[in-house]
């Protein structure tokens, strides 16, 4: 079942083709993207982890965070699903279900985040696990985006209390100060839901990227990714640029929800 599956997937992957590095062109969601912006890479979405991996050891409590891939957006499930969107689930010692036609079930294996949220703090036992983050719809219903599994070892669990590991704020990863074309912005939200402005939901936001060319000449570009879109692949002209991502209120798009967080790379 799982052969089908994954087939049907990539078929449904490869319908479109990254463009050429500055053309403007619609991503696989039929949106038209900037110019600076290509689609992914890869030929298939992915949710994913972006602070832990296969084979790591760790002490709980532990603020795992999570990403999405593919033009994907995050979307609570307080209103009607979007498209090409959804809310995140944690697997904990549970492959990928058989029928992703059915719902996911409620329980301390299946972990929902339906108000948007890009991480959580893992609490478990000393011992080993597997992980796995799949993305589903407003009833709970699988996407074929979904991470591979991660088998992690919890070496020790502390007394900490989990609600002080979370602090209200913003965070931005790329691969290094040096890149080439194309390349990857994560944006990450702590202690903040994300969701589509359009939703209209209290207490949510989504991520606005500017990018200023260092040399003080040319126009900043501005890319807001008001359909709940948590990083981007950038090819702008060669030269160094100074980035800086906010969070914007959905309800007030003059409103701030933390303090910017800036980067600066080179586009080689």
């Amino acid at each position: 079942m799982h052969k089908t599956l994954r087939t049907t997937a990539l078929l449904l992957a490869i319908a479109w083709v990254s463009p050429a590095f500055g053309q403007t062109a619609p991503d696989a969601g039929g949106a038209t993207l900037h110019p600076w912006q290509t689609p992914p890479p890869r030929l298939t979405s992915e949710a994913y982890f972006t602070n832990l991996n296969d084979g790591d050891q760790i002490e709980t409590p532990y603020l795992l965070k999570f990403g999405l891939s593919g033009n994907w957006g995050l979307a609570p499930i307080a209103q009607s699903s979007r498209a090409r969107s959804g809310h995140h689930h944690l697997l904990v010692n549970r492959d990928l279900p058989l029928n992703f036609q059915e719902a996911l079930p409620f329980n301390d294996q299946y972990i929902h985040f339906g108000k948007g949220q890009m991480e959580t703090v893992l609490t478990l036992e000393p011992g080993t696990y597997t992980l796995r983050m799949l993305l589903a719809d407003q009833k709970h219903l699988p996407h074929f985006v979904y991470s591979k599994r991660t088998t992690i070892t919890v070496t020790k669990k502390n007394p900490v209390d989990p609600a002080t590991l979370a602090t209200k704020g913003l965070s931005m990863m790329l691969e290094g100060p040096t890149v080439k074309r194309p390349f990857r912005v994560q944006f990450h939200a702590s202690a903040i839901n994300v969701a589509h402005q359009a939703q209209q939901i209290p207490d949510t936001g989504h991520f606005r990227l500017t990018a200023v060319p260092a040399s003080g000449s040319g126009a900043a570009v501005v890319l807001d990714f008001a359909e709940g879109q948590t990083e981007v692949w950038l090819a702008p002209p060669a030269g160094s640029y100074n980035l800086r991502l906010e969070m914007i209120d959905n309800l007030d798009p003059t409103k701030r929800m933390a303090d910017a967080v800036t980067a600066s790379v080179r586009v080689e």
